[in-house]
């Protein structure tokens, strides 16, 4: 394959991934306004309103919503860091287009059971009112563990393997399908997202401060040089925000 070629093909890639990351952007925006509603909560918090059914809707229809809106978040957060690892394989547009559909299945996957768990805890918190009052607590023990997880084998495997050409440590990554190299570059994204994506939902998915941040930190995290010391900066910010959360509700 010849230089000119490769760089054609580089190009078509390109401009459909500026595309879905224009779109994706574009459709945060109109998510953000769509489901920024909040439910005040016994304890002093706020309680997102697209943990619920709208009048009318089924669970099935809330579901699609929220998978609809995280695959546009993910989409928009998660390219402009995962575009340059896709474009260091030499293979062609559709093939890198075949990968990166396994790479935000992956992430898909992930938003159902965040979903599950997001209407679990909003059911926990409409039906007991204890459990309502100490969730400023929980959020604040949750950036803590968020903080902790940075510091862990865990995450810095999870981090030089998304950094890593292929997402993954293999000898035959080469011959590995599309799909499936996706996917595994997905689930170590995941891995290596575990913490900020606990953070985003903690601050809230709908705050487009907080999403912004997020991806800032995602994106310094794989492209920046020494990773490990980024990684460990945001988990002590992580880890004073929630001890602030925490100091502050026993002040209340």
């Amino acid at each position: 394959m010849n230089v000119d070629h490769t760089s054609r093909q580089s190009a078509v890639f390109l401009f459909a991934c500026g595309v879905a990351f224009v779109a994706s952007v574009a459709a945060t925006v109109c998510f953000c306004r769509s489901m920024c509603c909040e439910m005040e909560m016994p304890g002093g918090w706020t309680m997102s309103m697209m943990w619920m059914r709208m009048p009318g809707q089924t669970w099935a229809a809330s579901a699609a919503s929220f998978l609809l809106m995280w695959l546009a978040m993910m989409l928009a957060m998660m390219l402009p860091s995962a575009l340059p690892t896709f474009l260091k394989q030499n293979r062609t547009p559709l093939s890198l287009s075949v990968t990166a559909t396994g790479y935000f299945t992956v992430w898909l996957a992930l938003g159902a059971g965040v979903y599950a768990l997001g209407v679990a805890f909003a059911a926990a918190a409409m039906r007991w009112e204890t459990f309502s009052r100490i969730v400023p607590a929980l959020s604040g023990a949750a950036l803590v563990a968020a903080g902790a997880f940075q510091f862990t084998r865990w995450k810095m495997t999870g981090l030089l393997g998304c950094r890593s050409r292929f997402g993954c440590v293999s000898a035959c990554a080469e011959s590995e399908t599309n799909f499936r190299l996706g996917c595994k570059r997905g689930a170590a994204c995941c891995l290596c997202c575990a913490a900020p994506t606990l953070v985003l939902v903690v601050l809230g998915m709908m705050n487009p401060l907080v999403i912004v941040g997020i991806a800032i930190v995602i994106a310094a995290e794989k492209l920046l040089p020494y990773p490990e010391i980024i990684a460990r900066l945001a988990g002590v910010a992580a880890i004073t925000a929630g001890v602030i959360t925490t100091l502050h509700n026993l002040n209340q």
